[in-house]
């Protein structure tokens, strides 16, 4: 199950013109392409556009009415061939992913798709996952739109500009004949707001059409002579025209032109930014009134000349705002700007930072610096935001700063009752015997074994990888193996075939663990292939394990629950250690915790509210046994899992101790049994609502325990301790 039903909410996409339609982001993307008559939709999940997956899901009837397919894509690169059908036909076709990573799958049919160029609008929804809160690597979605000549839009953050750009985006798309990329930050994606609806459009021309209607057109496939001509197409026809409409349709803005003689040209994403550090040096109101020239660039490419160039003129000096690196705008304004002699200064990187999100705090930093220097008449001195102050006068600053030596970093890490967590658990027990291997990692929430207190894994090369990012290491000088994993959302998205396959190919010697959460867990809990739940609208509970020996593999064991770390210990010796040579798969099962407990919760809650029987397992530590050793610690690393004083005054070692977080599900005490380690824990129940028996249990327990104990003290009357 997903992490997030939009089941309620998809009832607002049926409102009709005029209504004010409020919600957030990724629900009011949906509502501005059911309003702009899109024929298909397809995408594959990642943060920050995940959810937008599931509001389409959610959203199926609706869909169904409009005579509107949707599909969950195997993978981004699945989902940018679906734009083929707009190659064609007048189709409007959308489809959307996690930037860059995704982008950089996809790229092979985004380049295909806009050099043979389009017919029906062709929109790419991309989630621009950059700055602090991304788990990915640090890119921009601006390289492939350069790279392959795909407009990108980047508008404003805020519903209504944004459900503007998709029906724009559209209508660009299909004026020049090119692929359009809406590019949608990760705030954008979630920030709340209102916008007045329109009416839901069924497309006039439909799918149906299409299929019974089959074109063709050789000039429009990669082939040559067409592939030559579709570059100087791009360059002498679908560029002119989309410029003409970009200007004509005013996409965008300039607003108090001639105010100053300086001015700010930004990212549309980054308007709220600006305008808020603008706002906190008195330079404009919380609306947007600025009191400085401001050029927004809701379409970061291509560039318009005439604009830039008719908005630099007439000031000595502008600002760029561009997150992000390399400095690709800048680079092109500079262009610009020389090429028509215009002597207008141009900063952007020196007064802001080359690299790195543009928080509001950094953005004030340069904004200011460059006021000061073109208009520090504007600026009150005594009433300048604490962040940029002179030393010493930042009446919010903390008093005191604590050394960072002093601060310890406290790594990413599974989630509390996590099923993979055992796996590597087990790894480090099985790697006592075997020794130490090369492990290969995947992306994932297994790519957390990378860190303390694990430590496992080398590299990671992406999605579905693990497999192929150890392919190199095969040697005949050497029967040690090495170790991979992928997850199972990378095994169906990638590594079946250009792992697994590949290894079955080339008779690689390996082994690969593929983790079997039953989900693409981490991009929101998606349903995939060998999902065990049911779904009505996809086909699932396909086995990995008939998967893999569907295309070769001969050694698969399945371990169906991965909590049993003795088992779990075991089949790793058996794999590392065996003779049979040839690629070697362990499918480790266990559902994501945070799915059974989304599921679970609920229903409990329900039974305890009408007063029924709940039973919730946990576990403890005995303090008197335990030695204050904490390997239970080091070969596990559960959140629920610390320590605490000795309540023995003759020790002073903390004890291990188990917070109320913990879920019950049981690794501490197999781990300590696997390890051969002390005996101090146990397992208890929490009984919500008990039965008669239970507290008849409970009465006789508490009594048996409270004959022995008095003994014990009785045995214990007049000894004292020394002094």
């Amino acid at each position: 199950m997903a992490e997030r039903s939009f089941a309620a909410e998809v009832e607002k996409l049926r409102v009709g013109a005029g209504a004010e339609f409020a919600g957030e982001g990724i629900l009011a993307v949906t509502k501005a392409l059911l309003q702009s008559g899109v024929s298909y939709v397809g995408g594959y999940q990642g943060a920050p556009i995940s959810h937008l997956m599931d509001v389409l899901g959610d959203a199926h009837e609706i869909l169904e009415e409009l005579g509107i397919h949707f599909e969950n894509s195997a993978s981004e690169a699945t989902a940018a061939a679906m734009l083929a059908a707009s190659v064609h036909y007048p189709l409007r076709g959308a489809v959307t992913f996690k930037s860059t990573v995704g982008t950089n799958v996809a790229s092979d049919a985004l380049a295909n798709l806009s050099s043979g160029g389009v017919t029906g609008g062709a929109l790419i929804i991309v989630g621009e996952d950059y700055g602090e809160g991304s788990s990915i690597m640090q890119e921009r979605s601006h390289a492939f739109a350069m790279k392959s000549q795909i407009w990108l839009m980047d508008p404003r953050p805020n519903l209504t500009a944004i459900v503007d750009s998709v029906d724009l985006g559209f209508r660009l798309s299909e004026a020049s004949n090119t692929p359009v990329m809406l590019e949608l930050r990760l705030r954008s994606c979630h920030i709340h707001g209102k916008f007045i609806a329109k009416d839901n459009v069924r497309p006039s021309f439909t799918l149906k059409d299409a299929i019974e209607n089959p074109r063709q057109d050789p000039a429009r496939v990669v082939l040559p002579p067409a592939s030559f001509a579709h570059e100087q197409e791009k360059l002498n026809v679908r560029w002119p025209a989309a410029v003409k409409f970009i200007k004509d349709n005013k996409i965008n803005e300039v607003i108090n032109d001639g105010a100053q003689d300086f001015g700010i040209i930004l990212q549309g994403g980054l308007y709220n930014t600006v305008i808020r550090a603008l706002q906190l040096l008195g330079l404009s109101d919380v609306y947007g009134n600025s009191k400085i020239p401001l050029y927004i660039l809701n379409v970061t490419y291509p560039i318009i000349d005439d604009e830039v160039i008719e908005f630099a003129k007439s000031k000595r000096a502008v600002l760029l705002v561009e997150e992000g690196q390399p400095d690709y705008i800048e680079q092109n304004l500079h262009a610009v700007l020389r090429r028509a002699d215009v002597p207008t200064k141009l900063f952007g990187k020196e007064m802001l930072p080359p690299a790195g999100e543009y928080t509001p705090a950094h953005v004030i930093k340069g904004i200011t610096e460059f006021i000061k220097k073109y208009g520090p008449q504007l600026l009150d001195q005594n009433a300048l935001p604490a962040v940029v102050r002179p030393s010493g006068d930042k009446p919010t600053s903390l008093e005191t700063r604590i050394a960072p030596e002093k601060v310890h970093g406290r790594p990413p890490s599974f989630c509390t009752g996590c099923p993979e967590r055992p796996i590597f658990t087990a790894l480090k027990l099985a790697e006592r015997e075997t020794g130490k291997h090369h492990i290969s990692a995947d992306i994932g929430c297994h790519l957390f074994s990378i860190l303390p207190p694990f430590n496992i894994g080398a590299t990671t090369m992406g999605y579905g990888l693990g497999s192929a990012g150890a392919s190199a290491f095969q040697s005949i000088e050497t029967d040690k193996q090495v170790i991979s994993f992928m997850g199972d959302g990378g095994f169906w998205h990638n590594g079946l075939t250009s792992g697994i396959g590949n290894a079955v190919f080339n008779q690689s010697d390996g082994l690969t663990v593929i983790v079997d959460n039953a989900y693409s867990a981490a991009t929101g809990g998606q349903d995939i292939l060998s999902s065990q739940a049911d779904n009505e609208l996809r086909s699932t509970k396909h086995p990995i394990e008939a998967a893999v020996r569907g295309i070769g593999v001969k050694w698969v064991k399945t371990i169906t629950n991965t909590y049993k770390v003795s088992e779990m210990r075991e089949t790793f010796k058996s794999a590392l250690t065996g003779n049979v040579k040839g690629p070697k798969i362990i499918v480790a099962q266990s559902e994501c915790t945070l799915n059974r407990m989304r599921r679970e919760k609920p229903a409990m809650a329900k039974k305890i509210k009408e007063g029924k029987r709940v039973v919730k397992e946990r576990f403890g530590i005995d303090p008197d046994t335990c030695t204050g050793d904490h390997s239970c610690i080091r070969i596990n690393g559960c959140p629920s899992l610390t320590i605490a004083p000795n309540p023995d005054p003759m020790r002073k070692d903390p004890v291990a101790t188990i917070l109320n977080t913990c879920v019950g599900c049981g690794l501490c005490g197999e781990a300590a049994h696997a390890a051969v380690l002390c005996p101090s824990f146990y397992r208890t129940e929490v009984i919500t609502n008990p039965s008669i028996w239970d507290k008849a249990k409970l009465s006789i327990r508490s009594a048996v325990i409270g004959f022995l104990q008095n003994g014990i003290e009785r045995r214990l009357v007049g000894i004292q301790p020394n002094a």
